[in-house]
């Protein structure tokens, strides 16, 4: 785009939405991103709101997360002593950084459908992974609002923790795509997009925010392109390089 370079990776399918969420193999994409030479991933995710801050249609860049994903392969460095890494920050602060900017500024926020105002990007957000595909039940989603969740999703565990394996800067940008069972009382509709969950009166908020996200994405790659990497995403294995149990190469560190 106007001689930027960028990768776009559609992680649920080419031609459609044919993989669910516990189904992707999140390895092989990060694998295949650090091959090609990717520092930086911004990550799109469409869950839904589970703290009444949050509504349908707005873009939310969450900084923290809960995981309750069970069947994922969720490292590279099984059958390894290493990959005991802190996730703090959990996100990319710098790549979140350029994502606030953008949107505090209001770039990148148009779509076809309607204007999707600055002020209804949240700039923080605890997102809890659930496993799927099915959707939480009302109990389910009570516990994690009781353990501090405000979104509820499928997407970003392990994807977050393998990206930060192989020192990838990350980070997610949210469009809210529904209201989790129980926070509002919603009748079950027949054949209806989550059977309901999503007011008929909302979707349009929904369609605009997330056509916002590639626009955002892209000012924000543009406004970190060139710098040079100082964060905890960067540097991560450096322990390990240090006492020589890995190499330069990031394929030597992956179990085969």
């Amino acid at each position: 785009m106007g001689g930027f370079r960028f990768l776009f990776l559609s992680r649920h399918g080419e031609k459609g939405y044919e993989k669910t969420a516990p189904y992707v193999n999140y390895r092989a994409n990060i694998y295949a991103a650090k091959s090609l030479g990717v520092t930086r991933i911004v990550a799109w995710t469409g869950p839904g709101a589970i703290s009444r801050k949050y509504r349908p249609g707005d873009l939310v860049l969450p900084d923290d997360l809960l995981d309750f994903t069970r069947n994922r392969p969720s490292t590279f460095y099984e059958g390894k002593g290493i990959g005991f890494i802190r996730q703090y920050p959990v996100f990319c602060e710098r790549l979140r950084e350029a994502l606030r900017s953008v949107a505090d500024r209001g770039k990148a926020l148009r779509s076809t459908a309607k204007r999707v105002e600055a002020g209804r990007c949240h700039p923080s957000a605890v997102y809890a992974c659930t496993e799927g595909p099915r959707l939480e039940t009302a109990a389910e989603i009570r516990f994690l609002a009781r353990a501090g969740a405000d979104l509820v999703g499928m997407t970003l565990c392990p994807e977050a923790f393998l990206a930060r394996e192989l020192e990838i800067c990350y980070a997610p940008v949210a469009y809210v795509t529904n209201y989790a069972e129980g926070v509002r009382k919603m009748p079950y509709r027949r054949g209806a997009l989550f059977e309901g969950m999503l007011p008929p009166g909302e979707a349009a908020d929904v369609e605009a925010a997330k056509n916002a996200i590639p626009g955002i994405a892209i000012a924000a790659a543009l406004a970190v392109a060139g710098e040079e990497r100082d964060c905890p995403c960067a540097v991560s294995m450096e322990r390990y390089r240090k006492r020589g149990a890995i190499g330069p190469d990031f394929r030597g560190w992956v179990a085969g």
